[in-house]
């Protein structure tokens, strides 16, 4: 189940075009944690893309909420982001 969700994850954030993405899979360090019963997981996210061009930490995770749509209600209980430029990459 673990690797379907990070494919679905993988395909939600194409939509902002990475140079480079890195998904992990956290959930099993939060066994047992009460944002784990429903199911739901605990992942970390490296992304370099040219979308957060000229944006705030901020408005780069906004952006990647966004392209997760509906997999942060079904899928993700926690998301870990980190989110660069190229140029801040060296990409």
């Amino acid at each position: 189940m673990s690797a379907d969700r990070v494919e679905r994850i993988r395909e939600a954030l194409t939509a902002l075009q990475p140079v480079r993405l890195d998904i992990r899979d956290d959930s099993a360090k939060h066994a047992g944690h009460a944002g784990a019963r429903d199911g739901r997981g605990h992942f970390s996210v490296s992304i370099v893309s040219a979308a957060f061009d000229g944006l705030s930490p901020i408005q780069r995770h906004k952006r990647v909420y966004a392209a997760m749509g509906a997999l942060m209600d079904t899928d993700v209980h926690a998301l870990a982001i980190v989110a660069k430029t190229p140029a801040e990459a060296g990409a």
